[in-house]
């Protein structure tokens, strides 16, 4: 797990996006997901290059509140929010540069 990439739970979710300044990137992702550990590096690199983005993670597996609550079906499910509130959503392994792309408008 990277420094740069925060760890999320049902108990600490809420307080931490609620409290983060700009866009929150929340990887909904699982041990056993072998897409979900191809993006890992590449989120750990955007987390690195982009010090304005919040880059967290979330195992479904661990916490299936917030993973009901957000109706996630499919992993790896990358959710940004901005003040608290979903604003996008990325469904599905992808590229470093098609990530990028998807989340520049909130880099």
């Amino acid at each position: 797990m990277s420094e740069h990439v925060m760890q999320l739970s049902d108990s600490t979710f809420d307080e931490q996006i609620g409290s983060a300044s700009g866009a929150v990137v929340v990887d909904f992702w699982a041990e056993w997901c072998g897409p979900c550990k191809q993006i890992a590096p590449i989120l750990d690199e955007i987390a690195l290059e982009n010090p304005g983005l919040t880059v967290a993670k979330l195992n479904i597996d661990d916490n299936f509140e917030v993973t009901r609550r957000y109706g996630v079906m499919s992993i790896p499910s990358l959710i940004v929010f901005k003040d608290g509130v979903e604003v996008d959503r990325i469904v599905g392994a992808k590229p470093k540069g098609a990530l990028v792309e998807s989340l520049s408008k909130y880099l």
